[in-house]
């Protein structure tokens, strides 16, 4: 169900790596929680952003949701399509619906995250713990 590749946070993020490059988005589990995604707020590129910390938002037709990093490093793009189209996150969350790419400062926090079998299991146990 959650490609294997990927590492996921108990907030729904997922991180996929390239070495030291990682590009950050949301879960499909996410995506279906949030439902009808009509507005995004990003951080710039260039931006330094910390593990565990906020790095933008989320907007639904019913709720604001608060995207957590699951890596700390520096933000080298940001998928500027999903700006004018949000439906992309929910159309493929995986691929054009990507949001930040970044050069992690800690490749090592990237142990401390899920991976796709144990994050099945989260959201199979209601996935907010």
């Amino acid at each position: 169900m959650f490609p294997a590749e990927l590492k996921y946070t108990k907030s729904h993020e997922y991180v996929k790596t390239e070495g030291n490059n990682a590009t950050l988005g949301v879960s499909q589990f996410a995506v279906e929680q949030v439902k009808d995604i009509v507005f995004i707020e990003l951080p710039r590129v260039g931006q330094e952003l910390k593990a565990g910390a906020p790095f933008g938002s989320l907007e639904s037709v019913k709720a604001v949701f608060e995207l957590v990093s699951p890596v700390s490093g520096k933000v080298t793009a940001v998928n500027e399509k999903i700006n004018t189209s949000p439906e992309m996150i929910s159309k493929s969350p995986y691929g054009e619906g990507w949001m930040v790419k970044l050069e992690m400062s800690s490749p090592g926090e990237l142990n401390g995250l899920m991976n796709n079998l144990d994050y099945q299991k989260y959201t199979e146990d209601g996935g907010s713990h």
